[in-house]
Parts: C-alpha cells; structure tokens; sequence
C-alpha cells in the first residue's frame, strides 16, 4: 500500500482531473449532441445533411485522430487551445456528441407520430414542438443508451494521457516508470477509480430511469 500513500497526491490530483474530463466532456456532448440530433431531425433538409455528415465523419474516426486534429492541427489554423485539459475536454465532447445524438434520434422515433401531428395541428413550430412535447417524452427512452455512451467517455479519457494530461491512466504510467516494482498496486487502484466513477454514475442513471419510468 505504500505506493497508494507515497503517490497519495499525485493519484488525487489525477482521479480529479479525469473528473473534470468526463464531467466537461459530457456536458459539451449533451449540448451538441442535442444540437445534432434536432438538426437530423428537422425539416430543413441543409441541416439534416449537415448533422448527418458531422456524424458519420466522427462516428468513423477514431478518438486519437480528433486528439491529434485538436491538439497538433488547430494551433497550426491559428486556434490555439490554452491547455491540454480544455484541448482534451473539447475533443472528448465533440467526439461522443455524435453518439449522443444518435441516442436522442432513436428516443425521437420512440415517441408516437401523432404527437408531433397534433402539436403542429395546434400551430406549434418544430422547435416548439421537439421542446415541449416531443423531447421531454423521449427522455424516458434516451436514458439507458446515454448511460452507455457516458461511461464510454469516461473510459476514453484514458487516451488523454498521450496528450500531456494527467488522468489516472498517465498517473499509472509515472508511477511505473518511477516505481516499476510498484506499478501492479498503482494500477490496481486506478481500476478501482474507474469503477467507482463508472459504477456511480450506473446506479445514477438507474435512478433516473426508475424516476422517469414512474413518472409516467
């Protein structure tokens, strides 16, 4: 146990920073990946190519080339990103953003036809009615996907220590290059961060769909 004492405040500061990725990056990709998801729906039809696009594109490229785009490429078009922690967190919500709205499309389709036709029949517009009729019933669908698609994220973080930020994967690879003989323990309880974070975030998002299931 003396690696977990002797490192106490490096692994903190590491299972903190890999909080503020997830919880950053979700945030980031609940925004946009709604943004996406209506535009696939609505009827202009510019914007249902344009969200269609984004998503395929994202959806076929993997995590590490938007680090790299983000990271490398951006400062080279003169949009410098003042840290790697913001660098991670917008690659992180732009990339989940198009499977979040993949979620949200499928919850749309789970909700009847005749919602949208009546609330358009009483001369709602289409983001009045996605706003207040078609969204919020949807959600009760959305929920278990989306908790797949968080803890996906919160996994990926990991990818971010290539990128010069110390989340608990990079903590472990100091620690293994500090301390070899340690990095078994030091692993094992970086394990047991990622369950306690994945976990939690389960039992919550179980919670959640009991709530909205009842509120039915």
């Amino acid at each position: 146990m003396h690696v977990i004492t002797d490192n106490a405040a490096l692994l903190t500061k590491a299972f903190g920073t890999t909080l503020l990725l997830s919880v950053g990056g979700g945030a980031l990709a609940a925004v946009v990946g709604l943004l996406v998801g209506v535009a696939r729906m609505s009827p202009v039809p510019f914007l249902q190519r344009a969200g269609a696009v984004y998503v395929e594109i994202i959806r076929n490229t993997p995590l590490t080339v938007v680090f790299f785009l983000i990271v490398f490429v951006l400062p080279q078009l003169g949009l410098t990103i003042p840290s790697y922690v913001l660098a991670a967190v917008i690659a992180l919500g732009f990339y989940t953003a198009a499977f979040v709205s993949e979620a949200v499309r499928a919850g749309v389709n789970t909700v009847g036809r005749g919602q949208a036709e009546a609330a358009r029949a009483l001369g709602l517009s289409f983001l009045e009615n996605m706003r207040f009729i078609i969204v919020p019933q949807a959600l009760r669908a959305v929920v278990p996907p989306l908790a797949n698609v968080w803890i996906a994220l919160v996994k990926n973080t990991s990818i971010a220590a290539g990128f010069g930020v110390l989340e608990l994967t990079a903590s472990g690879q100091r620690i293994n290059f500090l301390e070899p003989a340690a990095v078994v323990q030091a692993l094992l309880w970086i394990a047991v961060a990622y369950l306690v974070i994945t976990l939690g975030s389960a039992f919550g998002f179980r919670r959640l769909e009991h709530r909205l299931a009842v509120a039915r």
